[in-house]
């Protein structure tokens, strides 16, 4: 993994592996160990695993000031739209486009039969695609299928950018 994210650093930014130690303080499971070697670059995650490799990207667990802002540009009509041609141009790619931690009904403020109404729910907005192992899990194909990924996730990236950005708030608020 880091030889992986050391290569793609030059177009992706710099990686961090995560520990593999799980924090089991609260957990029912006690297994110090997680199953999988993940790692982020940039706002993206990469995953190997005995099921495979996994890329996703994208915003995974908003504050409250970017859930604010996200839901502001997704009921905007412009910006809203903008939204969803990104992530059909991303899904064209097959890679799934998921909401995490979603309400089942119009967060408060917004009408139940807005449009967009399936994405005003969401909490988290990413893009997501599985590759089951196989030989090529040991070659560069493996580096490419990322790169690849990477890439043509680019445009849901790139609207988060630009309409929900990073948090301004503390980090005891986030």
């Amino acid at each position: 993994m880091r030889a992986l994210l050391v290569e793609l650093a030059p177009d992706f930014g710099q990686g961090k592996v995560f520990r593999p130690n799980r924090d089991v303080r609260f957990s029912p499971d006690k297994s110090p160990y997680n199953t999988h070697i993940g790692a982020t670059i940039g706002s993206n995650y990469l995953q190997l695993s005995a099921n495979g490799l996994a890329a996703a990207s994208g915003m995974h667990g908003m504050a409250p000031d970017q859930l604010d802002r996200y839901r502001r540009a997704v009921a905007h009509e412009g910006t809203g739209t903008d939204l969803e041609q990104a992530i059909s141009d991303v899904e064209r790619h097959a890679i799934e486009v998921q909401g995490h931690d979603s309400l089942k009904s119009a967060p408060k403020g917004y009408p139940g039969d807005h449009p967009r109404i399936a994405l005003l729910q969401h909490k988290s907005l990413t893009a997501w695609k599985e590759w089951p192992v196989a030989r090529w899990l040991g070659t560069v194909t493996a580096k490419q299928r990322i790169v690849d990924f990477l890439t043509a996730s680019q445009p849901l990236n790139e609207w988060l950018s630009s309409h929900v950005g990073p948090s301004t708030l503390p980090d005891r608020r986030r």
